[in-house]
């Protein structure tokens, strides 16, 4: 009996140690397949997070510092610009900036003082023998030089020398000997016009007072005015596009009408000045005040002028901008007569 219940005690212990071992490995083997995973999926999600992190929080401050930079860009303030010589010039000693009629009246005729000085030789540039001539080189002036018609003038006048002539002309023949001035055409008909008027209604002379003139075909009060001053000695005031400029840069006048220049001007000067004043004030427009770039810094009208600046102000460079007569340069203008007693003034600092 003993020896059975050994066996049999013996038999159950070795099931209850065979089955402690596999009841404590199961939970092992269950544990670790649960844990891998669960340890290594949480490692790898956070590594990616944080990188991706990373690189938003950089975009965003490169961002930030992007806008940050254009934000600030526009309001730097730009260098300072140079300032040209023609609105930094200074004013010429003696020029008033604010002055009464009176004080500009009497600047006008100190003006009018250093013109004489300057030019005592101008004169019409226009070549004439007549009132006739005169009358006809005036019209063919406009919208061309002098030195241009009086190139074109002597065939002119040599086929056709007088009013009678020229209104049996026939018009190509005409339009062709004065095509180098330009609206030849146009002109062409109003040399035709006037020279028929002064054949029939003045027996083929030039009218001396304003009123005939003006009636003429082609023929203004500044053609008017150019005849009667220089052709009778009648007083007047040539307002050409010279004139007109260098009146308003000296502040004669504001207007851009003629007929209100000529009277405004008028008004500063008497009738015995007119006709030189104007031969002065032109020559000086061509020579030195020009319309583009007027030669400041070499002219002699500088310390009585209110618009010194408006031109080049170097004396150097201004010397270069001066249209006078050298040797058939570029831009030169009529010489002074034959007989004038010694060589034009030169102009202050030439």
């Amino acid at each position: 009996m003993t020896t059975k219940k050994t066996a049999a005690e013996n038999a159950t212990a070795e099931q209850l140690a065979e089955k402690k071992p596999a009841k404590k490995a199961a939970p092992a083997k269950k544990t670790a397949r649960k844990a891998a995973p669960a340890k290594a999926a949480p490692a790898k999600k956070t590594a990616v997070t944080k990188a991706v992190t990373k690189k938003a929080t950089s975009a965003k401050k490169t961002a930030s510092a992007r806008t940050a930079a254009v934000k600030k860009a526009p309001v730097k303030k730009a260098p300072p610009k140079k300032t040209s010589a023609k609105k930094t010039a200074p004013k010429p000693p003696g020029f008033a900036k604010r002055e009464s009629r009176a004080d500009m009246v009497k600047r006008a005729h100190a003006i009018n003082e250093v013109l004489a000085e300057t030019y005592p030789y101008a004169h019409p540039e226009l070549d004439f023998e007549d009132p006739f001539q005169l009358l006809v080189a005036t019209v063919l002036s406009a919208q061309t030089t002098d030195l241009r018609v009086n190139q074109t003038t002597p065939a002119l006048f040599a086929k056709y020398p007088n009013p009678e002539d020229m209104a049996a002309a026939v018009p190509e023949e005409l339009e062709e000997l004065i095509r180098p001035t330009g609206f030849f055409r146009a002109k062409a008909r109003s040399l035709l016009g006037l020279s028929a008027a002064l054949r029939d209604d003045f027996d083929g002379e030039v009218p001396a007072t304003l009123d005939a003139l003006v009636k003429l075909p082609g023929v203004g009060r500044k053609t008017a005015f150019v005849v009667l001053g220089n052709a009778f000695g009648v007083p007047g005031i040539t307002v050409d596009t010279h004139f007109g400029r260098l009146a308003r840069r000296w502040k004669w006048t504001t207007s851009e009408d003629p007929v209100k220049v000529e009277a405004d001007v008028a008004a500063i000067f008497e009738p015995s000045e007119w006709t030189m004043l104007s031969h002065r004030v032109i020559f000086h427009g061509r020579r030195i005040c020009h319309s583009r770039r007027p030669a400041c810094g070499a002219c002699p009208v500088a310390p009585l002028c209110p618009s010194y600046g408006e031109g080049e102000t170097d004396p150097e460079k201004a010397k270069k901008l001066l249209k006078y007569e050298k040797g058939g340069m570029p831009g030169q203008r009529l010489k002074p007569p034959a007989d004038f007693p010694g060589p034009p003034a030169p102009p202050l600092g030439a």
